[in-house]
């Protein structure tokens, strides 16, 4: 695995209450732990190709870091099968860089702080989307132990919070009518979130999984789209005003429909969407590949 690449797979992986340091290459992160205060780590590259997970603040026991390890796998998604993407990439002169380990698609802990993020993206600025996130954990986020950051709110801080808040305080504008509705569903047990990072594609298929998040509030087809990625999901493009423009500057300047898109990448079948945004954004990282 190219641990870089994962840690700045997407730029919500950038999102509070995360913190990328480029020139160390590193991450820094305050993760929820179940009973117990959120922890803050840092993860960075270790030896023989190996993450390296410091934990900041007290000791942690045992548990706490059997915890801990639990949910870097997760984030880092490590138990994602990428073999056939690989395969299919080997021929394919545009991403056949990919095979040496790249690909992985960082996530957040929950499910749930992802869709909230992707929501906070959509038509708008990403000051603007970094302004949301980043006053949803300040305000309401859990300290970590140590008191080094404060971890992503639960969907109960998000319920409790008034309109008010929202409006004034986030400035999430029409998304704010989202987010506690969301938040609430989540938090009442109305809606399962975390079972679709959990199910399989025999249990739930993508078609059901894109469907669901259709009808959360707030999420329309783009956003459906990333938060599949997000999941594992790859069924699906993601097509907006970013991914669009930057296919076409790639394809020599030559801009193409999505359904010329969709066929360009239609060989790597349920891998297709992840090929695209590798495709997108291999020039995030310097390549030393050639």
């Amino acid at each position: 695995m190219d641990l870089w690449r994962t840690l700045v797979s997407h730029g919500v992986a950038s999102l509070p209450p995360s913190e990328l340091d480029e020139d160390a290459r590193l991450l820094t992160i305050t993760v929820p732990v179940p009973r117990a205060k959120p922890r803050t780590i840092r993860i960075r590259e270790g030896p023989r190709g190996r993450a390296r997970i410091d934990v900041l603040g007290p000791a942690p026991g045992a548990r706490i870091r059997r915890q801990l390890r639990d949910v870097v796998a997760r984030m880092l998604n490590l138990d994602e099968d990428l073999a056939p993407l690989y395969a299919a990439a080997a021929s394919d002169r545009q991403l056949s860089w990919i095979v040496s380990g790249g690909g992985r698609m960082f996530r957040s802990p929950t499910v749930f702080e992802d869709v909230v993020k992707t929501i906070c993206t959509t038509n708008c600025t990403w000051s603007a989307t970094e302004r949301m996130v980043g006053a949803l954990v300040a305000e309401l986020g859990e300290e970590s132990a140590g008191g080094l950051g404060r971890a992503f709110p639960t969907p109960a801080a998000m319920a409790s919070a008034p309109e008010a808040f929202y409006r004034d305080v986030v400035r999430a504008g029409y998304r704010g009518a989202y987010l506690r509705t969301l938040a609430a569903d989540v938090a009442a047990g109305a809606v399962d979130l975390e079972q679709l990072r959990t199910a399989s594609a025999d249990d739930l298929p993508d078609e059901d999984v894109a469907a669901r998040l259709l009808a959360l509030p707030g999420i329309g087809p783009y956003a459906a789209a990333h938060v599949m990625m997000l999941l594992g999901r790859h069924s699906r493009l993601i097509l907006d005003s970013w991914t669009r423009p930057k296919y076409a500057r790639l394809n020599g300047g030559r801009k193409a429909g999505d359904r010329q898109i969709e066929r360009r990448f239609k060989r790597y079948g349920p891998y297709a969407g992840l090929a695209f945004w590798l495709f997108l954004t291999r020039d995030w990282v310097e390549d030393s590949t050639g």
